[in-house]
């Protein structure tokens, strides 16, 4: 039984001071403008300097700082979390990205394909991190990283993202510049409309800080430098610190809550220090499958967060006369138990409270400052979410989730086998299926597996409306396919396809589908080092782009 619940709780979003000081963004013009006065009056000294290429370089650099994108990200963020009150149809979504081209060629295609970057973010994993990006190689998932690894990626993502803003603006300033050459005011006209109504592909992060990397001033300064470099939303796990393991692998130790939430506390105080007041932190159990505590939890009164804690623990009652030396002893309800201790000195709790311990979880940090929660589960499964969310919203009505769509389930078996049950339990002939098998081929084309599909492409929206899901992230889906797309082309290139390999299933691809990349030059900047040239020696600058530059080659067909 529960007792963290002290009443029903509305969450609400904080008023944000910073807010009311907002001021409106300049215009092209206003930057031009502005730009001539001020070159106006160095009296002829600064008469070289081009006011519309000063416009076009502010444009094309909005955002001065981290803290800048920390305090932009932060308002959408909560924007779409009240959309998402309004209704669920409004989740949002991100895919975990572990260098900064893979999030910068994400947020171009989404641009191109969806028309508007409106509710899509991007995640950072600690995972992707330990196993891409440490010195010291390839790591588990056990917090073995260099933490400043994590805002060094978070710095990199967002770097990336605003090269990509300037370069599509570049393309775009040189569209206008050839309407003006041209006379058509058409296009011109148009084309300042589209430069002035802009949109970014900075998009906001969340980004996973593990168990804080140590204690709850650890967690503070790491959590700082994560603002600092741009994210919005913290993610912290309630594993203890130095037992940390991936949610999906077995050994998960947690600590008690008043731990937890101290560096819950912390994180609150380092987005208050840096002017992010509308910071959010997302707080994730992983109670449901971890089945061990480090520590027996301070308890002062029956019923609080202690006491509630140790009730799960696996106890058995003992005489006075019995106890051993170096015995943990609890005394409740005038009964003495003694505690399952392993040699590990790690205690266990009861099987089957781990979703009772996830339900308390979630509502003890949302009553102490948390503003989205993180239930990391075994298997994609609605109704097993729904039933510990509606327990939640019991104490918190607007209680919302962030849900990790994980490549370590087996999503095709799960999906297959849910439906393999619901129709065994409604009497419908389940006979040509073997339900261990369910992952064959030989499934692809049922009905079985039709629909098994069909649930799987409508999961998300299902579950938004149903589980209180507010974000689906997919923890690791560029690792995997970086890893497939690799596969591919070396079983071609090294095959009998040879060259034809990549020509057929990597250029010729690009080129058909417009993908950016395959004028990998203007990419990597060389078109924004010739304006910048041009700015700098006029006629002079001796520039990359050209006639006889070989992407001119690249015409989509």
């Amino acid at each position: 039984m529960l007792h963290c619940t002290l009443g029903r709780m509305q969450h609400a979003a904080p008023f944000s001071f910073l807010q009311t000081l907002e001021v409106p963004a300049m215009s092209y013009q206003d930057h031009i403008t502005a730009t001539n006065k001020l070159i106006r009056s160095y009296n002829g000294t600064w008469d070289g300097i081009s006011a519309e290429s000063v416009a076009r370089m502010r444009l094309q650099n909005r955002f001065k700082s981290g803290l800048d994108i920390a305090r932009y990200t932060a308002a959408i963020m909560r924007k779409d979390m009240a959309a998402y009150d309004a209704d669920p149809a409004n989740y949002t979504q991100s895919l975990g990205c572990w260098h900064g081209f893979i999030g910068q060629q994400k947020m171009i295609s989404i641009k191109k394909h969806c028309g508007t970057t409106k509710g899509r973010y991007l995640y950072l994993s600690g995972w992707m991190i330990a196993a891409l990006r440490s010195d010291f190689g390839p790591l588990p998932d056990q917090s073995m990283h260099e933490k400043t690894s994590v805002p060094a990626l978070i710095e990199e993502l967002y770097t990336f993202l605003r090269q990509a803003d300037a370069r599509e603006l570049g393309m775009m300033f040189r569209d206008l510049d050839a309407a003006r050459a041209a006379g058509d005011q058409v296009k011109e006209k148009a084309m300042m409309a589209a430069i002035e109504g802009y949109q970014t592909h900075v998009v906001p992060i969340i980004a996973d800080i593990d168990a804080g990397f140590g204690n709850a001033e650890a967690t503070y300064l790491l959590a700082k430098k994560m603002i600092e470099a741009g994210a919005c939303a913290l993610q912290i796990e309630n594993q203890v610190s130095d037992e940390k393991q991936c949610g999906h692998q077995d050994g998960k130790v947690t600590v008690p809550h008043e731990d937890f939430l101290a560096k819950v506390r912390a994180c609150r105080y380092a987005f208050l220090e840096l002017g992010v007041e509308d910071g959010i932190i997302v707080t994730r159990t992983d109670s449901l499958g971890a089945g061990l505590t480090k520590q027996i939890a301070v308890s002062t009164a029956p019923g609080d967060l202690g006491d509630q804690y140790n009730s799960y623990l696996d106890c058995e009652e003992i005489d006075p006369k019995t106890a051993r030396n170096g015995d943990v002893i609890l005394n409740r309800d005038g009964k003495l138990l003694r505690p399952k201790r392993l040699p590990s000195n790690l205690f266990q709790f009861r099987e089957g409270t781990g979703a009772d311990r996830c339900v308390m979880d979630c509502i003890a940090s949302l009553q102490n400052g948390a503003d989205l929660l993180w239930i990391e589960t075994e298997k994609p499964h609605i109704e097993q979410i729904a039933g510990m969310v509606d327990r939640i919203r019991e104490v918190v009505p607007n209680a919302k989730l962030v849900y990790n769509n994980s490549p370590s389930f087996n999503w095709t078996l799960n999906f297959r086998q849910q439906v393999y049950d619901a129709w065994a339990q409604a009497g419908k002939d389940v006979s040509k299926y073997d339900r261990e098998r369910l992952m064959s081929v030989d499934y692809d084309g049922t009905d079985l597996g039709a629909e098994a599909d069909e649930r799987i492409r409508t999961f998300q929206r299902d579950a938004a409306k149903r589980a209180g899901i507010f974000h689906h992230l997919i923890t690791l889906p560029t690792y995997h396919t970086a890893a497939l797309s690799t596969d591919n082309l070396a079983k071609e290139y090294f095959g009998d396809a040879g060259m034809l390999g990549y020509v057929k299933n990597v250029q010729r691809a690009e080129i058909r589908q417009g993908i950016a990349c395959v004028k990998h030059q203007n990419m990597s900047g060389s078109d924004l080092g010739d304006d910048h040239k041009e700015y700098f020696a006029g006629e002079a600058a001796l520039k990359a782009g050209g006639a006889h530059n070989t992407m001119n080659q690249f015409a989509a067909e």
